[in-house]
């Protein structure tokens, strides 16, 4: 494993972090099966973890919680998310900070995220979305130093909406935000524009999200693939997006070299920028950890083929089916 300074907060994170999505929020999860992951995860180099309460109302912090209290003394960079009190994703700016994020719900939800990983601090509590509008408004940054002084987290951070990744720039600019979340991978090449630079310049850590596409990445979706109804991904390949995507994944088939998969193609795309520190990625069994962080050995991608994969950028529009 290879490892990555995260920005101003000088700790070192694995460029291969764990996320937790799928343990807590899709279909098919076995909390057997999760732990065994995130423990082989740990053994092999991961340090960064990143989950959020609305994986499952708490359910993959308190997976978290159990890899931590399983391995004491183990380093464990613990990232968490808090959700919209609303309960509207993505973020709009229609709405107003005090319903989305008031003081006094985000310190109860930073307390109940704590006691789930039975840790006396958060490492890095994010908000789950963000909306450029609230930038301006002193609140929330207020909250974000009283959560520091209160030794409630060490970090604070903002998860920035799909396909919208400038718009976080404005919060970065307050100097309050220590990490960011953006969705970052070869068909979502946008970051690059704007916030890279921007969090290069403030050194802001940077967590790419999304490294698969939600799993079209990984090279297994066809036209008939179809999820449960209580499966997000339900939504998000519905007749809108399927078609679109699976055309592109063949196409872009077309340029994975001899010996490699797509998925691990897609990952090295994402370790090929400078700018990202970790990027997260759900690993519900042992043999996708054991894939997954044998791409971080220090090779890189040759010139043609990362030429060729900055090619398949998609900018794409936040719709409906999309969050």
């Amino acid at each position: 494993m290879q490892y990555r300074r995260f920005g101003r907060t000088g700790v070192d994170a694995s460029e291969i972090g764990h996320g937790l999505w799928g343990m807590g929020g899709w279909s098919g999860s076995d909390d057997r099966a999760s732990l065994k992951a995130l423990q082989l995860s740990l053994d092999l180099g991961c340090t960064f973890f990143d989950t959020a309460w609305a994986y499952g109302d708490g359910r993959s912090d308190g997976l978290l919680g159990q890899l931590i209290a399983a391995n004491p003394g183990r380093r464990i960079v613990t990232a968490s998310k808090v959700p919209p009190k609303n309960r509207k994703w993505p973020a709009s700016g229609k709405d107003a900070l005090k319903d989305v994020f008031p003081r006094d719900y985000v310190f109860q939800m930073a307390e109940q995220i704590r006691k789930a990983l039975g840790t006396e601090t958060i490492d890095l509590l994010q908000l789950h979305v963000w909306h450029d509008a609230w930038a301006a408004d002193e609140s929330w940054i207020r909250t974000a130093e009283d959560l520091r002084k209160e030794g409630l987290i060490r970090w604070f951070g903002i998860s920035l909406n799909r396909w919208e990744s400038s718009n976080g720039i404005a919060a970065l600019r307050t100097s309050a935000v220590d990490a960011v979340q953006v969705i970052y991978n070869i068909f979502e090449q946008a970051p690059e524009d704007m916030l890279f630079p921007v969090c290069r310049e403030l050194d802001v850590g940077v967590i790419a999200r999304v490294p698969l596409d939600e799993g079209s990445l990984g090279g297994t979706l066809t036209l008939d693939t179809r999820f449960p109804p209580d499966d997000w991904r339900s939504s998000y390949f519905g007749p809108e997006n399927l078609g679109p995507t699976v055309e592109r994944i063949e196409r872009l088939k077309a340029l994975v070299p001899s010996g490699v998969t797509l998925p691990e193609l897609a990952l090295r795309f994402v370790l090929e920028s400078p700018d990202v520190h970790t990027t997260i990625v759900g690993m519900r069994q042992e043999q996708h950890v054991r894939t997954n962080v044998a791409v971080s050995d220090g090779r890189r991608l040759t010139e043609p083929v990362l030429e060729g994969l900055c090619g398949h950028r998609w900018d794409r529009k936040v719709e409906p089916w999309s969050d």
